[in-house]
Formats: structure tokens, sequence, C-alpha cells
């Protein structure tokens, strides 16, 4: 029987072993998180290990809820000690949840504590960790340094001064670049409540009242500009089911109109208004190189009580499973038809999927850069073992692997970075199991340039960073 999660957790045979020796202790571009650049920038010292663990983070709080832990305990006003205890009440029974292999990676990375989290262990690793925090190390810069992390792209409003990100990149003490990156959600939700407060914002951002379609174009494009100024180098576009829906001028405006006067609008307005948008977007990307990342199939707020009470992103949100493969198609094609589809990544919520965006890719290549469509890593509920191996060989079998660009973290937490190294023993499994069955040679120095720039260099050329 193996030992619990020890050097060789994951990797099943030798060449999956030798494999990650060589790709390890690559660095990691964090090309997709949702990081603070302001709490990167203010560096401040953690009071604990629940601050750094629990204060943000819904994948752990759905977790609690579903064991049965009272809410006072996962977002209520319970003490830090309190959580990290009921915390360590729930770990036992996440067997077989990645949950439970992240947290004790962050507890052997970060405080070399190799003792499952029980609640019979609970008090003697809150101890052992706190006192290691005291000592130092664990701010937000020093966790991303220490973690071997080059670029963090966060993710950010078009409206957003981008305050934070200026003050990082003059503080030439701090050599991890952290780059925003345009998420225009708000702009495109012209059905949800958001959106009449949040165009004031992006007027003032803007410098320009916002009167029509034509207007909202011409704010976007402002602030396109002034991300580019700040190093922007890609964007990303949240959509539960892919629109698509043609639109004359005259309707746009009609349709903007609506939105602007908090007027209902129905399913085919805004997805005419989505389609109009996201076309023109993608053809500013790719007047700029930058990269467009669709997440496709979240089904948000499920809950509308604790939304009420909690708000948005607080652990209520599942896989929708609407049909996406021809507005896909058409989307796409849209911004292609005059060949300015930018560089693309496209993820899926809903495994049912994985062959529509891992045969989707194949249509629009081009020779300007490897995979120019990516298939993007497993993401959310499916970045476990399970979700990870699937989108890894429904790449392989449809795509080029060998041109994928990784893993990220989609986190808010600045301990998530061994979620790199899960990712990296899962690729070294899958890739020595095709070794070991005789479905691949035993090349080792091909091997080598494949998981090295699978798990670092493919996301340096694809974003164009200079580290």
């Amino acid at each position: 029987m193996k030992q619990f999660m020890d050097e060789t957790f994951l990797l099943k045979t030798e060449t999956a072993k030798r494999l990650f020796d060589l790709c390890k202790d690559e660095p990691i571009i964090d090309w997709h998180c949702h990081l603070s650049p302001k709490e990167i920038y203010e560096n401040k010292q953690p009071k604990d290990i629940a601050e750094l663990w629990l204060g943000g983070d819904h994948y752990k709080w759905r977790a609690m809820r579903s064991f049965g832990i009272s809410e006072e305990y996962i977002t209520g006003s319970a003490s830090g000690y309190e959580k990290f205890k009921a915390w360590a009440k729930v770990m036992p029974s996440l067997i077989g949840n990645p949950l439970y292999h992240w947290t004790h990676l962050e507890l052997q990375r970060y405080f070399d504590i190799y003792r499952p989290l029980t609640e019979a262990t609970a008090d003697m690793i809150w101890e052992k960790a706190n006192a290691k925090i005291a000592a130092g190390g664990f701010t937000p810069r020093e966790l991303i340094t220490r973690s071997n992390v080059k670029c963090v792209f966060t993710t950010d409003d078009p409206a957003d001064s981008l305050e934070y990100h200026k003050l990082i990149k003059e503080d030439k003490s701090f050599k991890c670049l952290v780059l925003p990156a345009f998420r225009p959600d708000k702009a495109l939700n012209i059905d949800l409540p958001t959106f009449v407060p949040w165009l004031k914002s992006l007027e003032e951002a803007a410098g320009m009242s916002i009167n029509g379609f034509e207007d909202l174009k011409a704010a976007l494009l402002k602030r396109i500009e002034f991300f580019a100024e700040m190093g922007c180098k890609a964007t990303d576009h949240a959509v539960s089911g892919v629109p698509y829906a043609e639109a004359t001028p005259e309707e746009l405006d009609a349709i903007f109109a609506k939105g602007k006067n908090g007027e209902k609008l129905t399913e085919l307005e805004a997805d005419k208004h989505k389609t109009a948008l996201l076309t023109f977007l993608a053809k500013e990307y790719y007047k700029k190189g930058w990269a467009m990342e669709i997440h496709i199939g979240a089904m948000r707020n499920n809950n509308t009580r604790m939304f009420e009470k909690l708000g948005p992103d607080t652990g209520y949100d599942s896989v929708d499973d609407r049909q996406i493969a021809y507005p896909l198609s058409r989307l796409l094609d849209s911004a292609e038809k005059e060949g300015m589809l930018p560089k693309t990544i496209l993820f899926t919520l809903n495994p049912k999927d994985n062959y529509v965006l891992g045969t989707m890719l194949g249509n629009f290549q081009s020779d300007e850069i490897g995979s120019k469509i990516q298939f993007g890593t497993a993401w959310w509920f499916n970045d476990n073992i399970d979700g990870m191996e699937a989108q890894i060989k429904t790449l392989g079998n449809l795509g080029c692997l060998g041109k994928f660009i990784g893993m990220l973290t989609d986190s808010r937490s600045f301990l998530s970075y061994p979620r790199h190294e899960y990712f990296r023993r899962i690729l070294c499994n899958f890739l020595g199991g095709l070794v070991e069955n005789g479905e691949y040679p035993l090349d080792f120095p091909a091997l080598e340039r494949i998981v090295k720039d699978i798990s670092y260099y493919n996301a340096l050329k694809y974003f164009g960073l200079e580290l």
C-alpha cells in the first residue's frame, strides 16, 4: 500500500515519476485567477490560517454546507478558530474530493505539516500553522514568490482604475509580473440589474456619455486602450449558454435604450446585444494580440434566499446544460469571417461538452501560433482527478496536446498554487501511462519538452510574455 500523499502521490508508474521530476520545479504563470491586486499591493500579514484558508473560499463553504455545518461557522460571526475547527471536522468525510488533496498539499508545501487534518489533529495543526505564519513568509507577495509564480493575470472590470496594478508595477522590489485581464461581463449582461449602475461607472471611467450601442463600443474601446497600456494580455467572458442572434444597428440601439432605462428585456433581445458586443470585442482583441477566454456553462446564484443574504460567488452555483455547439460555431465564425478571430481559450463547466469544444478547436486554428484555439483546462467543478484526466484525454484525442497551455488556479486564495502541482502530477501520470502501455515511445527528450511546455513554456509563448 502506498503512503498517504507521499512524493509519488498520483504517479502510478516509473515513467510518470521521472516525468514529474522533470517538470515539478518549472515556474508558474497563473493566467486566470481572482486574486486581489489591492491585497497583493498592500501585502498584509495574515492573522491566522483561518483567514488564509476560509475567508473567501466558496469551494470550502459549499463542502461545509454539504456536511451540515451551520452558516455561523462558514460565513457567519464565529471566530477564525471555530471556523477552522469546523473545517477540520468536515475533512475526513471529503474522501474522493479534490479539496481533501488541496488542503493537505497546502499543509505540506507551506507549513511542513504531513499529518491528516481531523478534529483530533486540529489544535496541533492550528498552533503549528499559526506559529509558521507569525514567523513570517505568508504575506501575499511572499507566498507568490515562494510558489515560483512569475506572472499573474487578475480579473478586472473595464471601469476599474487599475490603480493597484500601477502601484505594483512601480515597486521594483516585487519581481512577479501582475497584469490585468479585461472582463466585460457587466457590459454584456444588459438584462441584469447590475447593468444600469455599472454603465454610470463606465461613463466616468471613459469620460463620456453613453447614449447608444455605438457609444458603448466607443467607451469600451477607450478602456481597452487603457488596459493595453497597463500590459493586458488576456480577456475573460463568463456565459451560461453561448449567445448568437444577429441584429440590425437600429435593433441594437433600441435594445440598449431599454437596458439603460431598466426595462425588462427578452432573452432574444439580450442575446442580440451580447452577440454584437462579443463580435466587436473579439475583433478589437485580435488587433491587440490578446487572448479571449470564454467560460461556458455556469448556472449561477441558484438559491434565491442565500443570494439575497450573502450575494454572488458564495457557493450556490452549479453546472448548466444548454446546447452550445451551433451558437459557439457561429460566434467564433462572426470574427473569423473577417480574419479577426483572436487567440481563444474555450472552457466548459459541463463535461458533456468536452467533445464539442475539442472538435470546435480544429475549425478555427491557423499558423499564427500553435493551437491558437485552446481547450481550457478542467475548470471549477471539473478540476479534480477525473475532470483533469477527461480534459487532457479529450484534447489528446482530438487536438494537439503538446501545445496545451496548461493549468491555472481560478482562485481567490494565495495558498492555491499547489493546484499546479496537482495538475502536473495528473498530466505526468497520464503521459507515463501512454508510454508504459506502448502507445508512445520512451523518448525522454521529447517527453521532457512536452511536460515542460505544458507546465510553463506554452503559456509563456501563447500570451507573448517576456519574463
